[in-house]
């Protein structure tokens, strides 16, 4: 789409990075059998909706290409699920921050599948407290989240709650 501001984009960049940051905090150090945790019938086990995020981010990386291609891939086992997850962050934020023309605007792309995964992230972390395994609670207003840093490499948290 002609015309998008560098400042739209560098948001979008920033929300990016956002979801890489509280996403990296729900996935670190769970243990393999966290991924099938069922709570219930008819719910989503962890790696199920992290397969599900991952769909997302390809859908807002084609969206912003200007294809309109949606995938329900078949999970994976877990670590390749975060592997996915990352790689997926790293393909989509090296698309904001090229000249690329983006087909979709900042905030279509942001309202529909990054507000989804972010969404899921929080279920994650619901399911990581319900499975006995919480993240702690932490001030995110003073993470230091920094656009272009999407990968597993996270800063620690600066304040965390009990």
């Amino acid at each position: 789409m002609a015309g998008i501001t560098d400042t739209r984009r560098e948001l979008l960049r920033h929300i990016v990075a956002t979801l890489a940051y509280r996403g990296g905090r729900v996935l670190r150090d769970a243990p393999p059998s966290f991924a099938s945790l069922r709570i219930g019938e008819k719910t989503r086990t962890p790696v199920e909706i992290l397969a599900h995020i991952g769909d997302l981010l390809d859908w807002a990386f084609c969206l912003a290409k200007g294809e309109h291609r949606w995938n329900n891939s078949t999970p994976q086992d877990w670590d390749r699920e975060v592997a996915r997850f990352f790689e997926s962050l790293a393909r989509f934020d090296t698309l904001l921050v090229s000249d690329d023309p983006l087909a979709s605007s900042p905030e279509k792309l942001f309202q529909g599948p990054i507000a989804d995964a972010l969404t899921h992230v929080g279920q994650i972390a619901l399911l990581r407290r319900l499975g006995g395994l919480p993240v702690r609670g932490e001030n995110y207003f003073r993470a230091d989240i920094v656009s272009g840093r999407v990968g597993p490499e996270q800063s620690a948290p600066r304040r965390e709650f009990d």
